[in-house]
C-alpha cells in the first residue's frame, strides 16, 4: 500500500526532473481536491517549477474555467477520458505550463455506479514543448480502499505519470 512517504519521495523526484528540464507543471483536480498541488508545493523550491493549479470539483467549473465541453460532460460524465483530457489541456494553457495532470474520479464512499464503481479515476497528462502540438495521454484506474486510500493512490499515479513523461524528455 502506498503512503504519504511515497508521495513526498515522488514529489521530490518530480521537482528535480522539472528543474533539470526547466519545465513548469500544473494540475487540474477534482477527486483529489488539490492534493497533487499540495504534494508538489511541499517540496522546497517549488516556485521554480509551479505557478498554480485548479481544483474543479463542480462540472460548471470544469466547463466555465477549464473549457471542458458541456456536451461531453453530459454524454460521458465527469469521470471519463474526454473530460480528463480536456481538463489537462485547459489547465496547461491557463497556467502556461509544459506539463499538466488532470484527475477526475469517484473517491467514495458514495457516488459509484455499476458502470463506474467507487475507486474509478481517470488521469490525463498533457505536455507541450515549444511550438510542438500538445501531447495527451490518459488512463483509467480502479483503486481500492476508502476515500483517503483512493485519493492517495490517485496522487501517486499522477506523480508517477508526470515523472515518466519527464524521463522521456530529459536529453
Amino acid at each position: 500500500m502506498v503512503d504519504h512517504g511515497d508521495i513526498t519521495r515522488l514529489a521530490r523526484q518530480l521537482g528535480v526532473a522539472l528543474e533539470k528540464r526547466s519545465w513548469r507543471v500544473t494540475s487540474a483536480e477534482s477527486c483529489t481536491g488539490g492534493a497533487i498541488a499540495a504534494a508538489i508545493t511541499s517540496v522546497a523550491g517549488a516556485s521554480n517549477w509551479f505557478d498554480g493549479a485548479m481544483v474543479s470539483y463542480a462540472n460548471r467549473i470544469k466547463h466555465s474555467v477549464l473549457g471542458v465541453d458541456a456536451k461531453d460532460l453530459k454524454l460521458f460524465g465527469a469521470v471519463s477520458e474526454p473530460v480528463a483530457r480536456q481538463m489537462a489541456c485547459g489547465v496547461l494553457a491557463m497556467m502556461d505550463a509544459n506539463l499538466a495532470v488532470a484527475v477526475s474520479g469517484i473517491a467514495g464512499p458514495d457516488g459509484g455506479t455499476e458502470e463506474k464503481p467507487v475507486g474509478t479515476v481517470w488521469i490525463a497528462w498533457a505536455h507541450v514543448e515549444g511550438q510542438e502540438p500538445v501531447q495527451i495521454d490518459a488512463s483509467c484506474f480502479h483503486f481500492q480502499g476508502d476515500r483517503t486510500a483512493v485519493q492517495v493512490q490517485t496522487v501517486v499515479e499522477a506523480l508517477k505519470g508526470m515523472l515518466a513523461i519527464l524521463s522521456e524528455h530529459l536529453h
